[in-house]
């Protein structure tokens, strides 16, 4: 039998083998960091010592790659280290004081006797000397990457006093072969774009694949040989099943935040409108009647309200309504502007959306009530952004001029940092899982 496990099997894991903290000192002497300082911000220099042990050299890396891209916890350079050789029950915090370390983090990567890898870390606040956090992890060594990461999101929460990210996925289109004959499958990373999986074959062209909040479950749209079907896929067993079969073309599937219901655009005749469907009982409801083009609907996280894009007053704009249909008001004012995509955060402070204006295309958030715009990015082509499951990054795809496909990038909920995320080939259409 394989030790590979299902990443269901591995949290249960988790859950169940004994994980004792490590001893903890005093409470922080620091309070945690303020990430919504405005030109003020600076962020918490953390020095991730060399985890000891044969699994510590990818601990390490992962570990510090996450929080290089976090943008709110910065890494110290490794070259600087006075201390060359740490020792992880008790290493010398006046030489971290010397290259201004904030926090320091050490660490084991090791398998034991049974061959089960056994990770541990601590992590030590330099200005008050003591531990603050500490954890260990027993799991078979094919899990290693993702108790890195499980690792990062533990030292994140604990110093930044909020819900962590890295021990997330990323489901996308993948796009391979020449632009003229493009394959496009579905397939699955880890939010650092690690460990792909291919979930279609090819044989289909798929688009809009979105994650469900409460299972393994992920909703796309896929053209076969008829008109476009919605379909709802288990990442984990692969089975496959269609959401219903509509009249009409169905569109930008997503589910609603318990999972119970997916909410989609049916076009019917010259218009298109936005539907629910209640997985359990497959009964539809209709939530708008225009003679416009409602699409790409998002619910806020408490399923409230709702999000779409609609050309209802002319032009491709946003617009909110009540969780059960009604009145929308538009929330969207930019001059010359077209907006889509739009998607809310899970923190319910923001909606992300794309903005076309004077020919470029960007990534940009606002509050639900339109104000507080701010673009995170402008440029060729950027499109469909996604939100980390802590509601503090976007993932979104671009295509540069020139480029013959398009990329997958993240930046931060502020503007500050975007950093490219690694696939085989081309990718689009990202959608972030919640956190595992």
């Amino acid at each position: 039998m394989s030790l590979f496990l299902t990443r269901r099997q591995m949290t249960a894991l988790l859950a169940a083998v004994p994980i004792p903290a490590l001893p903890l000192g005093p409470a922080m002497a620091q309070s945690a960091l303020d990430i919504k300082r405005g030109s003020g911000f600076q962020p918490i220099l953390i020095a991730v010592t060399a985890f000891q042990g044969d699994g510590g050299p990818q601990a390490t890396q992962i570990i510090s790659d996450n929080f290089r891209r976090s943008v709110f916890l910065k890494p110290v350079d490794p070259a600087s280290f006075v201390e060359k050789q740490t020792n992880p029950d008790a290493p010398q915090i006046d030489q971290w004081r010397m290259v201004n370390a904030q926090f320091v983090v050490t660490g084991r990567a090791m398998r034991g006797p049974d061959g089960r890898l056994k990770t541990e870390f601590r992590l030590w606040d330099v200005s008050s000397g003591q531990q603050v956090a500490g954890q260990q992890y027993v799991t078979d060594p094919n899990n290693a990457r993702r108790v890195a990461h499980i690792v990062s999101d533990a030292i994140f929460t604990r110093i930044t006093g909020e819900k962590g990210w890295c021990d997330s996925r990323v489901v996308f289109v993948d796009e391979s072969g020449p632009k003229e004959r493009r394959v496009k499958r579905l397939a699955i990373i880890d939010q650092d774009g690690a460990n792909i999986r291919y979930l279609s074959r090819g044989d289909e062209l798929v688009v809009t694949p979105r994650f469900s909040p409460s299972s393994q479950d992920v909703t796309y749209m896929a053209f076969g040989r008829g008109d476009p079907s919605v379909y709802l896929l288990n990442i984990e067993n692969g089975q496959r099943e269609a959401v219903g079969n509509f009249p009409g073309m169905t569109f930008a599937p997503r589910f609603s935040p318990d999972g119970q219901r997916v909410i989609m655009s049916l076009s019917q005749g010259s218009s298109t409108n936005l539907f629910t469907m209640d997985l359990r009982t497959r009964a539809t409801t209709r939530l708008t009647d225009t003679a416009g083009i409602d699409t790409s609907p998002s619910y806020a996280p408490d399923g409230a309200q709702i999000c779409f894009e609609s050309d209802r007053g002319g032009t491709q704009q946003i617009y909110v309504m009540g969780g059960g249909g009604g009145g929308a008001k538009r929330i969207s004012y930019s001059d010359g502007a077209r907006y889509s995509t739009p998607v809310w955060s899970p923190k319910g402070d923001f909606i992300a959306f794309t903005r076309q204006k004077g020919g470029q295309f960007g990534i940009g958030v606002m509050k639900p009530d339109g104000s507080g715009e701010r673009m995170l990015t402008d440029g060729f082509h950027n499109e469909g952004p996604t939100w980390a499951p802590n509601g503090l990054y976007v993932m979104f795809f671009r295509e540069g001029s020139g480029q013959s496909g398009p990329k997958l990038y993240m930046a931060d909920v502020f503007g500050r940092a975007e950093f490219q995320v690694p696939t085989p080939s081309f990718g689009s259409d990202p959608s972030w899982s919640p956190l595992n």
